[in-house]
């Protein structure tokens, strides 16, 4: 509709399919243009990297990197030409909707619609209190504001009064309803044509780096036009088994759109398939860190995001894949080593007291899952290893209440229920972890209706608790609990909290007999360690104690580590690789 005067015939007669077929055009161009890129990068660059080392291989790379960078810059615009174009046919479908119904009601009423909008009525009788009296037909042309009160000519309701025309009185509402659907669509069609405007290659099309950021620069415009039309599509309140029907549903075209267009709308909807995902939250991320940047976001959290991506495209033994990231609170990142789709054993492990998205401990956080996820593919190849920081851990021991892990089971529950929706095995072994506060996490989301979905297995490290007095209330059966607790590690001896409330810690040592008979309840709980809650307890490392050690809190940390405690690290592998009965067990305490 760009250049052309848009009046209610036009947009009576509009063919939105004609919009979407020519979106289809620039959405085969795009996909070419990805496939000849993946082939650039994939068979030619990558072989004569292989096999060539010298200058003409040198310069020959050099050559194929602009190659792809067109390709790139190529795929990219074109795509965002589609996903415009098709976002201007949804939302011109609703002014086109009440155009046509009022243009409908008028035909009922043998009124005429000029060109320029304005209604003629013919003659009518009206109802007085003289009897029948004769109305004569008339003109009225339509108003596109809000409807006003046409006798004081102020907003509000219909007047006392209704006017003694019947046929004027229809024939004014049917051309202000007209007048309307035009100019919101002529709102609508010159909001997309500025954006498509900026879809404009320079010459000679030399892409360089400046050209990928005004690529970037051109999808955020798209997504603020486009936005609603993408968000609007996706099923709200699908569960994460719904969500992957739907989303298997779409045509291709359609699913890439999304991807390229809308990444952050579908990199952390669980249902969604971890390829997808991880696809659309790498689109994601750097646009991420750009947007807080502008926006002067915390540094902390910038460097923890930049951290992550520094990781993503580093090469790693296992693949990785980021199947979330946010700046959410804390912020936000769910990383797995190896496909969680594909393996047959996969375990999402859920991090503790002071975790949050940064460029420093985030990293050890990180590498437990990564190790994870090496032992077990030691036992067997097809596993995974998955971290979620999905909520807000607390970040000090002072400020730990039951919140925020009752905010967070509802979300690590929705996410083990994708998995189970998208993984290919029917049989898939699944393990919930959680470490320092994160069992506490996971025991509460083990409490949900229903438990945890698809959980075999339960792994309990470093707890304070998890908020039941016995194993058998996790939803799993005691015999797959399990439950690793250093001696030497202060968290796993944290006070209950009514013998703190004499004197705090140091009044606990006094009054724990007298509260606590049998000397084991915890800060949340009963002690997951202890023979009364019923567990299975293997044999971890004691670790540095905590003061005479000088071991800070060593002993609370080195649980998934193998160079600290490979006994711990060995057994945790051997449970989420399904084979618990190879664990060395401990004594209860």
């Amino acid at each position: 509709m760009t250049g052309t005067v848009l009046t209610w015939r036009v947009l009576r007669d509009l063919r939105p399919a004609a919009l979407e077929d020519a979106g289809d055009a620039w959405h085969e161009v795009s996909a070419r243009s990805g496939a000849d890129r993946a082939r650039v990068d994939r068979l030619m660059t990558a072989r004569l990297r292989e096999t060539q080392d010298s200058r003409s291989a040198a310069a020959a790379l050099g050559r194929l990197q602009r190659l792809s960078r067109n390709y790139q810059y190529l795929h990219t615009e074109c795509g965002l030409v589609r996903t415009t174009l098709n976002a201007l046919a949804a939302d011109l479908a609703e002014p086109q909707r009440q155009l046509r119904q009022a243009l409908a009601e008028a035909g009922d009423l043998r009124f005429t619609v000029h060109e320029d909008g304005s209604v003629s009525f013919p003659p009518a009788t009206a109802a007085t209190l003289a009897g029948e009296t004769p109305t004569p037909g008339g003109h009225v042309r339509g108003d596109a504001r809000l409807p006003l009160d046409r006798i004081t000519g102020r907003t509000g309701p219909a007047p006392a009064v209704r006017p003694l025309d019947p046929n004027a009185e229809k024939a004014q509402a049917i051309a202000d309803r007209i007048a309307r659907a035009v100019r919101a669509a002529a709102e609508i069609d010159r909001a997309y044509a500025a954006t498509l405007d900026r879809l404009r290659a320079a010459k000679g099309l030399d892409v360089t780096a400046a050209t990928l950021a005004d690529a970037a620069r051109d999808t955020a415009g798209v997504r603020a036009a486009a936005g609603r039309h993408l968000g609007d599509a996706i099923p709200a309140d699908a569960s994460p088994a719904e969500l992957r029907a739907w989303w298997d549903a779409l045509p291709e075209e359609q699913r890439r759109e999304y991807i390229d267009i809308a990444p952050d709308l579908i990199g952390g909807l669980d249902g969604i398939p971890a390829t997808d995902r991880d696809e659309a939250n790498r689109t994601w991320l750097p646009l991420l860190i750009d947007e807080l940047s502008r926006q002067g976001g915390s540094e902390t959290e910038l460097n923890g995001l930049r951290m992550l991506q520094a990781k993503l495209n580093e090469p790693s033994r296992i693949p990785m894949f980021l199947l979330g990231v946010g700046d959410e609170g804390n912020g936000r990142a769910i990383v797995s080593y190896g496909n969680p789709d594909t393996a047959r054993h996969v375990s999402a492990y859920v991090p503790g007291l002071g975790t949050k998205l940064d460029d420093g401990d985030f990293q050890d956080t990180l590498k437990r899952a990564r190790d994870t996820a090496m032992g077990a593919r030691q036992i067997d190849p097809s596993s995974a290893a998955i971290l979620w920081l999905g909520y807000d851990a607390p970040q000090h021991i002072d400020v730990m209440t039951e919140g925020d892990a009752e905010r967070g089971a509802p979300a690590y529950n929705a996410f083990m229920s994708g998995l189970e929706a998208t993984n290919e095995h029917g049989d898939a072994h699944f393990t919930a972890i959680g470490h320092s506060y994160g069992s506490l996490t996971v025991g509460t989301a083990a409490k949900q209706p229903g438990g945890i979905p698809g959980a075999d297995d339960i792994i309990l490290l470093g707890s304070p608790g998890v908020g039941v007095q016995r194993a058998g209330e996790l939803g799993v059966g005691e015999e797959h609990v399990f439950v690793g607790a250093s001696d030497h590690d202060p968290v796993t001896h944290l006070p209950a909290r009514d013998e703190m409330a004499f004197g705090g810690p140091a009044g606990a040592l006094f009054t724990r007999d007298l509260i606590d008979a049998g000397n084991d309840d915890v800060y949340f709980g009963k002690d997951p360690a202890s023979r009364a809650f019923g567990a299975q307890r293997f044999m971890v490392d004691d670790g540095p104690r905590l003061l005479r050690d000088r071991g800070g809190f060593d002993a609370h940390s080195q649980y998934f580590t193998p160079s600290a405690d490979q006994v711990s690290a060995d057994n945790i592998a051997a449970i989420v690789a399904g084979r618990s009965e190879k664990i060395v067990k401990e004594e209860r305490r």
